[in-house]
């Protein structure tokens, strides 16, 4: 059959899509899309065994070259993105993927994130005061955006001045996961690549020669069985934490306040009860995923649902449409934000489940919890409209007032 509700470049299908994959796990839970080349994936059990499915990578350079692949070669003027993005290992396969991501746990640890909840408190305290004190404004502009990427400078050891250049960069690069970006988003995300490319080995540089109390120093110098990261990799690491951690964020932040203000009785039982923050950004994630596709490609022949996918194929993973399975979740259209268990799928599975995890989840609560002490009776000023991207799926303001 011809699925035609699924269209990720409609704004319809952006602004709402789970009537579209309602239907696509009901009738079609496996189907190519020819507009994309991709296999749409959308039944929880086949996302969830395709993530643990080593026949499928995040890519198979490690195995094959484009033209073995059956893939068109990339142009030459992309060679400065695809160099920075393959430093990072968020587009490795073991064991690459694997030395990399050792050496980075070993540097970027729980109790490193741990320790950062009073600066993200102090952080999300001011901006949420400020916001206040003007009697409202743009919610993502004015919270949701500074705050991931304050933290993630801070951490890093980006210095103040310099700050302000990391969301332009960030927002650039991260133009590229769309599906099909036109050739002037190519030629941005390019440009910012190698811009912040070059900044960084600077920074690098002047860490491993005057080390500081920083994620940047702790990478540069971690040795891991005299192994260590190579200065590529360090710098495809930072972009990565960058990247996944900011964009991620604010998404989240404005489609968490979108759903809350949406369902009312949800946001009064939230402003009554501030303990069921915790439960409440898990459910928050679950319910509007700020990250509702993610891509893998066939490395070996597999069959899904009946469905023989031949080596060479991309799949598109359906997290959004996994995360309202109602095999998996009771009721799963309605936002219950003491729902557990919650087994939603928004940080990914398997090897390549999200390292930020935890900081996220922190910046979320304490986000969260900062605009409900402050601004208690907050309120949506204007509807939102949302961003033409569906890969990183997000409002382009939310405006409020108290």
């Amino acid at each position: 059959m011809t699925v035609m509700a699924y269209d990720p470049w409609a704004p319809e299908f952006v602004a709402n899509p789970y009537p579209a994959f309602e239907r696509l796990r009901e009738e079609s839970p496996v189907f190519y899309h020819e507009p994309t080349r991709q296999w749409v994936i959308s039944r929880y059990a086949d996302v969830d065994a395709l993530l643990r499915d080593r026949r499928l990578g995040r890519t198979y350079l490690h195995i094959a070259s484009h033209e073995e692949f059956g893939q068109e070669p990339e142009a030459d003027f992309l060679k400065p993105f695809w160099d920075l993005i393959r430093a990072g290992m968020l587009d490795m396969e073991p064991p690459t993927h694997t030395r990399l991501r050792r050496l980075v746990s070993k540097a970027f640890t729980s109790r490193m994130v741990e320790d950062l909840r009073p600066t993200i408190r102090r952080l999300a305290g001011e901006l949420v005061a400020a916001l206040a004190d003007k009697g409202g404004g743009d919610l993502l502009a004015e919270v949701a955006e500074p705050l991931p990427v304050n933290v993630i400078a801070e951490m890093l050891g980006v210095p103040v001045e310099d700050r302000h250049l990391l969301r332009p960069w960030s927002a650039d690069i991260c133009g590229m996961y769309e599906l099909n970006p036109p050739e002037d988003v190519q030629h941005t995300a390019v440009r910012a690549a190698a811009e912040f490319s070059d900044y960084l080995r600077d920074l690098i540089r002047n860490r491993r020669t005057e080390p500081r109390d920083d994620l940047i120093s702790a990478l540069a110098h971690v040795v891991d069985d005299g192994d260590r990261l190579t200065e590529d990799e360090l710098i495809g690491t930072c972009v990565l934490l960058l990247n996944a951690g900011h964009e991620a964020t604010v998404n989240s932040t404005g489609n968490g306040w979108w759903s809350l203000f949406r369902n009312p009785g949800e946001l009064d039982r939230l402003r009554a009860d501030p303990s069921l923050v915790p439960t409440a950004v898990e459910e928050l994630l679950r319910y509007d995923t700020s990250s509702p596709m993610f891509e893998r490609w066939v490395l070996e022949d597999i069959t899904i649902g009946g469905v023989d996918i031949p080596r060479g194929s991309e799949v598109a993973l359906q997290f959004a449409s996994a995360n309202r399975d109602p095999e998996v979740f009771a009721d799963p259209d309605r936002l219950d934000l003491s729902r557990t268990p919650n087994p939603h799928i928004t940080f990914g599975l398997g090897i390549h489940y999200c390292l930020g995890a935890p900081l996220g989840r922190i910046e979320l609560a304490e986000s969260y919890g900062a605009l409900l002490r402050r601004v208690p009776d907050l309120r949506l000023s204007a509807e939102p409209k949302w961003k033409p991207g569906f890969v990183l799926r997000g409002l382009q303001a939310l405006y409020v007032e108290s």
